[in-house]
């Protein structure tokens, strides 16, 4: 499921039946948010939004182990760790996408308290298509938040979060570490049934429902930056379209194997189609849908992003599994040059 060569036929399949477990059959509670991907068109113009105009580091370069012509992208923290990271799928032919019900409508960011006046500044300058701080009540949290959207039109929120102590990555001279992203502060889903997901996330993930409405927030284990899913239920939108500009999946943290495991046994127990563990190189993963159709991981903290580079040089080389390096160099020329910087760190084209 890491790849989908035609990323908008699975976003209308059918999502199985939820069997709600017993009350002796409860699973492990997620950890938070591990990482958001979604789907780009330009690989090089990606690159220069997240890394310039946002201030991510590019953790790694590699490709989508089953589409291995397209790069996979990830940015996040100064480490890439669980939490600070998004990535991207960049199909250069993709179509635009929709948003709409059965996805992902949202990806936000936790920036300091007082920094979304130089965030509209700093975006209005650079002619980024975004709105006016505003300030929102989602679940009894107060909070405000400046939305703006990347080149593809993927929804991207900052919000102020006072309790986030992440340090981020402030290796970007354009965004000072005083008001530098912090890391992943919540996702959103848009859906046109809120109670079938609700019960999964309650029931089957061990999510805690923060309050209801039009927009419900769950909160996952321990309240830690980087926690809150938000849900918000419609039945004025279209179903969305899964493409260009659009979130592909959304994944949650296992501390480890061990936990992993016994979260997919638990979720095989309760009747879902859940992949086998597959290795991701930096995670492992498994992937299942929630009942509105919004494809779900469960992505390993270890082993990291360092696995196979030193912490200096994340990001800069052109990174294969094992099993990819015998086609390096045919993989390298199917791939357009990527710079960072004034530095190509893959690609021939």
């Amino acid at each position: 499921m890491d790849a989908e060569p035609n990323p908008a036929a699975r976003v209308n399949d059918p999502a199985p039946a939820v069997t709600e477990p017993s009350d002796d059959s409860a699973g492990p509670a997620p950890h938070g948010l591990h990482h958001v991907t979604a789907i780009a068109t330009d690989p090089q113009r990606n690159v220069d939004f997240y890394t310039t105009v946002l201030g991510l580091r590019l953790v790694k370069t590699t490709v989508n182990f089953d589409d291995p012509g397209t790069y996979h992208l990830y940015y996040g923290d100064e480490a890439g760790r669980p939490s600070t990271i998004l990535t991207f799928f960049p199909w250069r032919d993709v179509p635009p996408g929709r948003q709409g019900t059965g996805l992902t409508t949202a990806t936000a960011f936790g920036v300091p308290p007082g920094s979304l006046g130089w965030w509209q500044q700093h975006l209005g300058t650079l002619g980024v298509d975004a709105d006016p701080p505003r300030d929102r009540t989602i679940g009894g949290d107060d909070e405000e938040v400046l939305t703006l959207r990347d080149p593809d039109g993927l929804v991207v929120d900052l919000v102020a979060s006072p309790g986030d102590t992440r340090s981020g990555w402030d290796g970007v001279a354009a965004v000072p570490a005083e008001h530098a992203v912090r890391g992943l502060h919540s996702v959103t889903l848009t859906e046109r049934l809120l109670d079938p997901t609700a019960a999964m996330l309650t029931d089957l993930l061990g999510m805690d429902a923060e309050g209801g409405g039009a927009r419900s927030r769950f909160g996952m284990h321990g309240d830690r930056p980087g926690s809150l899913l938000d849900v918000a239920a419609t039945t004025d939108a279209d179903q969305g379209l899964q493409a260009g500009g659009t979130v592909h999946h959304i994944a949650f943290r296992a501390p480890d194997r061990d936990t992993q495991e016994r979260w997919r046994q638990h979720l095989v127990d309760a009747g879902l189609n859940v992949t086998a563990i597959l290795d991701r190189q930096y995670f492992t993963s498994i992937y299942f849908r929630e009942p509105g159709g919004v494809l779900f991981e469960i992505a390993t903290d270890q082993p990291g992003f360092d696995v196979d580079e030193p912490l200096l040089e994340l990001g800069r080389h052109l990174k294969l599994p094992p099993w990819l390096e015998p086609d390096r160099e045919q993989i390298r020329r199917s791939l357009p040059p990527l710079r960072v910087g004034d530095e190509i760190v893959a690609g021939t084209g």
